[in-house]
């Protein structure tokens, strides 16, 4: 059964920085021609794109908010996707989910205090 774990979330201070990390199990997105991205949520907004690499690993999108400070990092061997952030802002905080194809994680929750 095909499943994404996030983790690394807490909550941190304006300035810090923290590395989300996605597993992924029952299939292997190495061997498919699968996108890969991270999503987040904050309380009571819409659930936005942060983060995304095409199958062919070629140059990520991000989302304005987060470019220069964010960096998605695919390891095909390890199975794992991986969300660097740094210079973390209170705007940042949300309930973070990675995505693979049509596959979810549960979230991992960010707070970034000021």
């Amino acid at each position: 059964q095909e499943q994404l774990v996030e983790s690394g979330g807490g909550s941190v201070q304006t300035g810090d920085s923290l590395r989300l990390s996605c597993v992924a199990s029952g299939f292997t997105f190495g061997l498919r021609n699968y996108n890969t991205g991270w999503h987040r949520q904050a309380p009571g907004k819409e659930r936005e794109l942060v983060a995304e690499l095409s199958w062919t690993g070629a140059v990520p999108e991000y989302a304005p908010s987060v470019k220069d400070r964010f960096t998605i990092i695919r390891d095909n061997v390890k199975n794992i996707i991986y969300l660097q952030m740094n210079n973390l802002k209170p705007e940042d905080t949300a309930t973070y989910y990675c995505n693979v194809h049509i596959w979810w994680g549960q979230g991992t929750p960010v707070t970034v205090s000021s």
